[in-house]
């Protein structure tokens, strides 16, 4: 059952299905992770009812971003063990108030995802991870065909990057439990779209056994 079903109807499904829409696109060769706006302003700093979290930060997306942590923390994992490159995205952060003002916390990684030595961490001030920013180059040097791609919020920054990934000919994966957004309807009628256009959707799990087959990421010895 798709995450989609009983929302998108059995009848318009057919007709993106009829019409060709909706093919598997799978998985390339070699893979790049990228984990898009994981910062506080998005996540707030623990699990609390949604209501609450946006008390403290607008745009948090309250449970629903803490539901994900695990998920993106077990691809990380995985995609370190292979050596595939890892990416990370936030906000730009906003000038302290005043003298002595701390850092921007709301564009701060949250610490459960902290970046590790050697990993490029990329600003950017509009949703896609790659519009005036040099991901594209990192990729391509890194000589990856498939962008994995995870964080949020799915109807916004996660589907930019996704159309793009997708416009600029990689293999464009996104596992299900490893994305999320503010809100189920948004969240679920975009992966929808996703999955019938731009990116092979599927569930974390898929992603993970991909990830942990031999010779998934890494670049070749020697090149």
């Amino acid at each position: 059952m798709a995450i989609w079903d009983g929302l998108v109807t059995a009848h318009e499904q057919e007709v993106y299905r009829k019409a060709g829409y909706g093919r598997p696109r799978g998985f390339g060769t070699r893979a790049a992770l990228l984990v898009v706006d994981m910062e506080y302003g998005f996540t707030g700093e623990a699990p609390e009812p949604i209501l609450d979290a946006i008390d403290k930060f607008k745009d948090s997306c309250g449970p629903y971003a803490w539901a994900a942590i695990p998920y993106i923390q077990r691809l990380l994992g995985l995609a370190r063990e292979a050596g595939s490159p890892v990416f990370f995205t936030h906000g730009v952060p906003v000038a302290p108030a005043g003298p002595g003002g701390g850092p921007d916390r709301g564009t701060s990684i949250v610490d459960e995802l902290k970046p590790a030595p050697g990993e490029v961490v990329i600003e950017k001030a509009v949703p896609s991870a790659f519009f005036g920013t040099h991901l594209i180059r990192h990729l391509v040097g890194a000589r990856v065909d498939t962008v994995i791609v995870t964080g949020c919020t799915t109807s916004g920054c996660v589907r930019a990057t996704v159309i793009d990934s997708y416009s600029y000919r990689f293999h464009t994966v996104v596992p299900i439990e490893a994305v999320f957004d503010r809100a189920e309807t948004p969240h679920r009628v975009n992966l929808f779209d996703m999955a019938m256009k731009y990116a092979h959707v599927v569930p974390t799990r898929e992603v993970e056994a991909w990830l942990a087959r031999p010779a998934t990421g890494g670049l070749p010895q020697g090149g």
